[in-house]
């Protein structure tokens, strides 16, 4: 079978048969790609831990029909040993990884997807910043890339610039008074301020923003995402905001 070598970090993990596992990985030029590891489940297997949840890893794989087979790995950056010992920045990467695999393709290059990934674990993996604020970040630059950014600084109906007081989901954003459709939330000023430097990546004022503006600035960002995805996250419920 071909062989290629590709950048990856790993998504998920799922059982297949008594000692292999199935693999995604969102890969640096091939896009999301699923691949058995086999005997990865034995204690004796040599890449068994090189290939945790979160880990940045460089990866030989054989083409298959269907599933591509692991040959070697090597590990780049263990991410998920540091993330892994903390549940608030392992949910917060659970919900990192499931976002990222619901916005990819099989084998359908996504590079901006692949660097968001990667550059939200290492920071996750730090403790630089908190988990939920490194969460919504990505988040928020994830949709971007996949071209459904709300609008925070325009009505997303009419285009009107300014700062608007009211939000709509399904409308895609902030909308004025004239646009308004039923339904929608009225955002306080903090937590609009907070996912525009969220999105420009102004950790300063994100970092300095407060637990109330964090959860409706959350709240929101995951409304917005659920609703393009047209289904909810599982590991959104578990994460602590």
């Amino acid at each position: 079978m071909p062989l290629y070598r590709d950048d990856a970090v790993v998504l998920r993990l799922q059982k297949l048969g008594e000692a292999d596992r199935i693999v995604t990985l969102l890969t640096k030029r091939n896009g999301r790609v699923r691949a058995v590891a086999k005997g990865i489940r034995k204690t004796t297997s040599r890449f068994g831990a090189r290939l945790e949840p979160f880990n940045h890893v460089d990866v030989q794989l054989a083409t298959g029909r269907s599933l591509h087979v692991i040959s070697q790995v090597e590990t780049l950056s263990p991410y998920g040993r540091d993330i892994a010992s903390d549940y608030p920045r392992y949910t917060a990467a659970s919900a990192i990884a499931e976002t990222a695999e619901r916005l990819t393709e099989d084998h359908e290059p996504a590079l901006r997807q692949y660097l968001l990934v990667i550059g939200a674990l290492r920071t996750l993996s730090t403790g630089e910043h908190t988990s939920s604020l490194v969460l919504d970040a990505y988040l928020l630059r994830a949709m971007a890339v996949a071209g459904w950014a709300p609008a925070l600084d325009e009505c997303a109906v009419c285009g009107l610039e300014g700062e608007h007081g009211a939000f709509s989901v399904p409308a895609g954003g902030l909308v004025c008074g004239t646009c308004k459709p039923h339904g929608s939330s009225n955002p306080s000023p903090a937590s609009m301020m907070l996912m525009r430097a969220l999105l420009s990546g102004d950790w300063d004022d994100a970092d300095a923003s407060e637990p109330p503006a964090r959860r409706d600035a959350s709240g929101l960002i995951a409304a917005h995402l659920q609703w393009h995805l047209e289904r909810g996250l599982r590991s959104l419920k578990l994460v602590q905001r």
